[in-house]
């Protein structure tokens, strides 16, 4: 990975996370954490699942051990690995079973966003899962905690749920299209399935 492709990818990722987590008040809770600057956003260079999982153990111990004044929460972008959504989606059953392994269940898990994100009994074009589409793959590393302060403040968590369906449906493809969110790193300087 070069220096520029890091750069491009974080971009992308920053962008990602102002115009549309933040911008369409996809996840209500983001916006402080940005704010106060205790998001933390790493690009991996893995290459292949099983140095992906590495980069993943590497970044769940130092969430665990950083200050959470300092570093809320984590984005691991890996746009080199894991392009394939179904690929993605079998690898969330390894990251959970590392989360189980460092002995972090209960104090931290892992979320996922993907740029072919679907959700269970959708088809690929509905607008329903643009609110987990992001540039790269992303695993997004959450503390319990504030997910418990964050159910606290806001009882009724099927509310964002709802309201980001009804912001998606409104705004429709067009209306995210026009964030300009796609990937700047050309497809053809990432890998698009392991073997």
């Amino acid at each position: 990975m070069t220096g520029e492709q890091e750069k491009t990818v974080l971009d992308d990722t920053k962008r990602w996370v102002q115009r549309a987590v933040i911008g369409l008040n996809l996840c209500p809770f983001a916006k402080s954490v940005e704010v106060n600057q205790r998001l933390r956003v790493v690009v991996s260079a893995a290459r292949a699942p099983e140095d992906l999982l590495k980069d993943l153990a590497h970044e769940l111990l130092a969430l665990n051990r950083a200050d959470p004044d300092e570093t809320e929460t984590t984005l691991i972008v890996h746009p080199w690995v894991l392009n394939d959504f179904l690929d993605f989606n079998d690898f969330l059953g390894a990251a959970d079973a590392l989360v189980d392994d460092l002995e972090l269940d209960g104090v931290l898990q892992v979320a996922s966003f993907h740029p072919d994100y679907q959700f269970e009994g959708t088809d690929p074009d509905d607008v329903d899962n643009l609110s987990n589409r992001s540039p790269y793959p992303t695993l997004h590393l959450l503390r319990e905690e504030s997910i418990e302060r964050a159910v606290e403040s806001m009882p009724d968590t099927d509310a964002i749920y709802e309201a980001n369906i009804d912001t998606l449906r409104r705004i429709g493809r067009k209306g995210w299209d026009a964030l300009d969110l796609a990937p700047k790193l050309p497809m053809s300087q990432r890998a698009t399935r392991e073997d």
